[in-house]
Formats: C-alpha cells, sequence, structure tokens
C-alpha cells in the first residue's frame, strides 16, 4: 500500500519535495492532499501537481483521515505551531529544517511527537542522498583513517531575497545555509556534541546574520569549521581529513552529486524532474521520502539516519553559535 501524503504549505520547498516524490513508484508514494492559507494558492499547486483534496487551512489538512504523513513546508518561524498541529491531530510529520527556531521549540516538538506516539522526522535531505550515505560507508570502514578535520562551506548570495534578512521571517545565514554545514559535521563525528564553538559573524541592521565563522572543537584533538554566508559566493565544497587520507565533496557540498576519494571522482546523480526545480538537485528529497516510508513499515518512531538526538543537537549548537554572533529571534524571548 502507498504511503499517502499530505502537504502543508504550497510554496518553493514544497513544490521540489513534491516532483521528487513523482520520481519514486505511484504504488510507494501518493501526494492525496495540499493545504494552504490561502485557498487559491493551494488549488494552483494541486492544479499544477494532479493533487485531488485542496484544503484552504492547515487545520481541515490535520482533520483529514486519509493521510499517513504530512510534509511541513512552511517557513520555519511556523515550524512549532505547524508541527503540534499535526501531531496532536495523531499524524505522522516530516518537517523542513530546521525543525524549530531554538533547542527550546525543538524539544516541545519532540516531547509533543512522544506524547502522541507518531513519527517525526527534520528534513535534512542531505544527509540521505547516495553520496552521503557512501561517505558513512567510507568512515565506518576506516577507509580514510581516524577523522582529524572536517571544513564545509556553503556562501551564496542571498541578500535580495526578503525572506534571508528579515527577523521575523526567519531570516540569517545560519539557519538557511549554515545548518546544511553543521549537519554534515554532525553526520561525519557520528552525533557527537563538541567540546567548544567558537563563533563570530557579521550581523545586519535587520538584526540576522550575514555571515558566520565557526569552530568546532571535539574530544581525541579533533576539529572543524564552517563558513556560511547569505553576502557572498564561494565554491561551497566540503573536506574529511582523516589520518590515511581525505573524502573531497565538490560544490555543491549541501546536496551532493559526486565524491572525490584518493583522486578517484564517483557520480552519484538524482533523479531527473519532470517539472522546474527551485532548488539545486532537490529531487534528492525522494531518497528522504523513502526512510520516512521505511521508518513506517517498520513501526519506527523516528529514523536512525536522522534521529530525534541529532535535531535536538543541531539546535543546541545554532543556538550557542546565535548567542556568540549576537542573533536573537522574538522566539528566543518568549
Amino acid at each position: 500500500m502507498a504511503t499517502r501524503w499530505g502537504i502543508c504549505s504550497a510554496g518553493k520547498i514544497s513544490h521540489d519535495f513534491t516532483v521528487a516524490l513523482k520520481t519514486l513508484p505511484a504504488e510507494d508514494h501518493q501526494v492525496v492532499a495540499v493545504a494552504a492559507r490561502k485557498l487559491e494558492n493551494a488549488q494552483e499547486f494541486a492544479n499544477k501537481h494532479s493533487i485531488s483534496r485542496v484544503y484552504g487551512s492547515y487545520e481541515e489538512l490535520a482533520r483529514d483521515p486519509d493521510i499517513d504523513v504530512v510534509y511541513v513546508g512552511v517557513i520555519h518561524p511556523y515550524h512549532l505551531s505547524a508541527c503540534k498541529l499535526f501531531i496532536n491531530a495523531k499524524k505522522n510529520v516530516l518537517c523542513e529544517k530546521p525543525l524549530a527556531m531554538n533547542a527550546k521549540e525543538v524539544k516541545e516538538i519532540l516531547d509533543s511527537a512522544k506524547k502522541n506516539n507518531v513519527f517525526l522526522m527534520e528534513a535534512v535531505w542531505t544527509r540521505f542522498f547516495p553520496a552521503s550515505v557512501q561517505i558513512r560507508n567510507l568512515l565506518a570502514q576506516g577507509e580514510i583513517g581516524e577523522v582529524k578535520m572536517v571544513r564545509a562551506d556553503f556562501c551564496v548570495p542571498l541578500l535580495h531575497v526578503p525572506r534571508s534578512v528579515q527577523k521575523d521571517l526567519g531570516g540569517g545565514a545560519l539557519l538557511d545555509l549554515g545548518i546544511y554545514c553543521l549537519q554534515f559535521i554532525s553526520m561525519v563525528y557520528n552525533g557527537e556534541k563538541p567540546e567548544s564553538i567558537q563563533a563570530s559573524g557579521i550581523c545586519l541592521e535587520t538584526g540576522v546574520d550575514e555571515s558566520v565563522a565557526v569552530i568546532l572543537k571535539y574530544s581525541k584533538n579533533r576539529m572543524a569549521t564552517f563558513t556560511c554566508s547569505a553576502g557572498v559566493q564561494l565554491p561551497n565544497d566540503a573536506i574529511i581529513a582523516g589520518t590515511k587520507s581525505k573524502i573531497q565533496v565538490p560544490s555543491p557540498m549541501w546536496c551532493p552529486t559526486s565524491l572525490v576519494v584518493n583522486e578517484k571522482v564517483t557520480q552519484y546523480p538524482v533523479p531527473e524532474p519532470s517539472l522546474p526545480l527551485n532548488f539545486t538537485n532537490s529531487t534528492g528529497m525522494c531518497y528522504e521520502a523513502e526512510e520516512v516510508r521505511q521508518c513506517l513499515l517498520k513501526g519506527l518512531k523516528e529514523s536512525p539516519v536522522m534521529p530525534h538526538a541529532d535535531s535536538l543537537l543541531l539546535a543546541e549548537m545554532e543556538d550557542e553559535i546565535r548567542q556568540q554572533v549576537g542573533v536573537v529571534y522574538s522566539q528566543d524571548c518568549q
């Protein structure tokens, strides 16, 4: 039986996720409903994607009895309210990253999921790409020896995009871009908490971060660094350096389709889209969708690849970084 998806929000990321689902067998995944705050937006989305049920409120979507899992694609200041709405309606949830604006909100969402006994996963789609799976395999096999240093960059000009620079819309380089680097580092170090974090950054007049540079120190003399910026363009690659060799992740490191190991390049292409995409390689979201399906079939309430502990750790590290840089959202004061 197919996993039946409901889509919350008719925005750009929801479009790409729905396109990604269409690359999977229809007998495994079906989009059965979409909801937006404006019914006309939901209807336009439904027409584009051939979705049968359309709702002009998220509450109506939450009441639909024929949905197995809801994809939450609203902007992140609204993740807390959207996730709790669907979780309290006993719906399984896949929520775009970051899971919430701070660790306090993440804990509230995780507690709600546990109380209601539903599946919940933060949609860190990078982690499910075949290239990322191969990275974990290489590290588990000791291919490059003991990891000593990880570096990642994600810097693209976004200052012309209102959502990226306005505090009330959740703007800031760390939550939009740096989270990809931070989760990559956390994946390499198996969700280990760093011993210390040192961060420096530049804030815009709007009060959000334009550029951030971070150094993380781990036990046993291991380190990681990353840079994120909404003001400049960088190569946006990553490297994992071990005692024997290294793994290079060419740009775009946040949705990788190739790896360089011992000077050998291996390609890991993602499915071709049936409609134009808003974000690079985002048909790769099909891999996390299939992970959700497999977890539901096994009766799991969290993914072993993106467990709840990892989501909480990411939020705690983001809180520490933002505190050092001086970024404070209204959610931090509540």
